[in-house]
């Protein structure tokens, strides 16, 4: 026999058993989409869109590989302060739209210069609302090194 909800607004145990399979589904996929976002080999970044000065709110591993930075010093902090040193015109452009990609400059924790491509996209809620920016990163510094010492060549060479 099925217990008899007890209390102002109790939930009887039939609608609790039949809403556990939908929350147990809920539940795997947020552990899914954390673990894919965890095997990602590109430096990914989750910003909180709502929340002043967009705080980082997740970074993986190869973020932190990458940059320097662990979850834990990044998290609570702007990416712009993080590694654009404060740039507001990178504020700027990285928020501009919400499906886009730059080439921007970049600095590790250590204060090595990078030259990046990031990948930005918006997040909505089922109210439509941006919840949150996700941005992935990929390094161009050798090949920006290699076109400076192709420029730099040509330069040589037109010289002679």
């Amino acid at each position: 026999m099925p217990e008899r909800p007890r209390g102002p607004g109790a939930i009887p145990l039939r609608s609790r058993i039949e809403a556990a399979p939908a929350l147990f589904r809920l539940l795997s996929d947020s552990a899914l989409s954390r673990a894919a976002l965890a095997a990602c080999g590109l430096p990914l970044v989750l910003l909180d869109a709502e929340a002043p000065g967009r705080p980082i709110t997740y970074v993986n591993s190869a973020f932190e590989c990458f940059f320097g930075f662990r979850e834990a010093e990044a998290r609570g902090r702007g990416l712009v302060e993080l590694l654009f040193r404060g740039d507001d015109k990178v504020a700027q452009r990285l928020h501009e739209e919400p499906e886009s990609r730059w080439r921007l400059h970049a600095w590790r924790k250590d204060g090595a210069p990078l030259h990046v491509e990031a990948a930005v996209g918006g997040v909505r809620g089922a109210d439509g609302r941006l919840t949150h920016w996700v941005l992935a990163f990929v390094d161009r510094t050798e090949l920006e090194l290699l076109r400076e010492e192709l420029a730099a060549l040509k330069t040589t060479q037109a010289a002679a």
